[in-house]
């Protein structure tokens, strides 16, 4: 008996540290692509600002975002971007509790048009 769970022991063991390791890699995905969305949505609705200003914005909100996570191994770009087209790009490490492996670098983005207001055409 005690040989036989010897040997399936750090198997199972192993299968429940990956799955779990999965599980973590899945929720920093879903907490990149979260931040990415929430720097679009507030960069694409800024007003009259010039597009540098609403790309800072963009920023800043998805770090704000992770930092109240409580993620700090992240970055956030707008590289991408242009006139018509906001884009945010972030960059989170998952945690690693499986040990021998590198940890994984989660990359999400989303991408939305900006708002321009325009003055309405007034016909005499």
């Amino acid at each position: 008996m005690s040989l036989s769970l010897a040997i399936v022991f750090p198997v199972v063991l192993i299968l429940l540290l990956t799955v779990v390791q999965t599980g973590m890699w899945w929720y920093y995905r879903q907490l990149a692509l979260t931040a990415a969305r929430e720097g679009v949505d507030a960069g694409r609705t800024q007003g009259n600002r010039t597009d540098e200003q609403k790309d800072r914005a963009a920023r800043t909100q998805a770090e704000d975002f992770l930092n109240r996570q409580g993620d700090t191994d992240h970055r956030v770009v707008t590289d991408g971007s242009t006139p018509v087209l906001i884009k945010v790009t972030v960059e989170v490490k998952a945690p690693v509790i499986v040990p021998f492996i590198t940890p994984p670098t989660v990359t999400q983005f989303a991408q939305a048009p900006r708002e321009r207001f325009v003055a309405p055409v007034v016909r005499p």
